[in-house]
């Protein structure tokens, strides 16, 4: 992207940020430019100026957007999985914040206007997930150093299994509107990174 002004970075951020908003209160098929154009109060050569690409490139900077607030809503915790009740609170934030959601989500509504493989489609996805799986798999390093992980544990694959877990439940979620599956695949995760073992039923 070209490098823009102080002003013209706000204004390009402001119409995103308003994009997002209006497509989390009325889904992405109700979008249309024109009431983005209302909705931040910008004319139509100004948000093609910051989006030449149009609606596909504005879109595609709003799955950015939403991509980056997954992890943003995740934190403190996300960041500081240094004991087992820091772990804990993160387990609950991921719930609350998929609780909150419901069964709408802004990523994969906006996901699925775009060209799924696309590669700024797939990046965007692929970012999200390698920063998540990085992000987990220091926290189980950090265990593992003080000797509450087995140190035999590849931490990149426990991350992987436990994003893949969070991923699975939410999906159930979007089509069941419960967190059943979500806290289950959360639960046993945890318990095998502490004890190497799913829990007895």
């Amino acid at each position: 992207m070209r490098q823009l002004t102080r002003k013209g970075a706000a204004t390009r951020q402001r119409i995103l940020e308003g994009a997002a908003l209006h497509i989390r209160e009325h889904g992405v098929a109700d979008t249309t430019l024109d009431d983005i154009l209302a909705r931040t109060s910008t004319s139509k050569s100004q948000l093609f100026h910051y989006f030449p690409g149009g609606r596909e490139e504005l879109l595609l900077a709003v799955a950015r957007l939403e991509a980056d607030r997954v992890l943003e809503d995740q934190q403190p915790q996300l960041g500081d999985l240094t004991s087992w009740d820091a772990w804990r609170q993160w387990r609950d934030r991921v719930v609350e914040r998929y609780r909150a959601q419901g069964s709408q989500c802004p990523l994969n509504s906006v996901m699925s206007q775009l060209r799924g493989n696309t590669p700024g489609a797939q990046a965007v996805v692929t970012e999200l997930m390698n920063h998540w799986q990085a992000e987990l798999a220091a926290g189980v390093r950090h265990m593992q150093a003080a000797g509450e992980i087995d140190p035999g544990l590849d931490p990149g694959q426990a991350a992987a299994a436990l994003l893949a877990g969070i991923q699975g439940g939410v999906l159930i979620q979007l089509s069941t509107g419960r967190t059943t599956h979500l806290e289950a695949a959360l639960d046993l995760g945890l318990a095998y990174l502490r004890t190497g073992r799913p829990p007895s039923s």
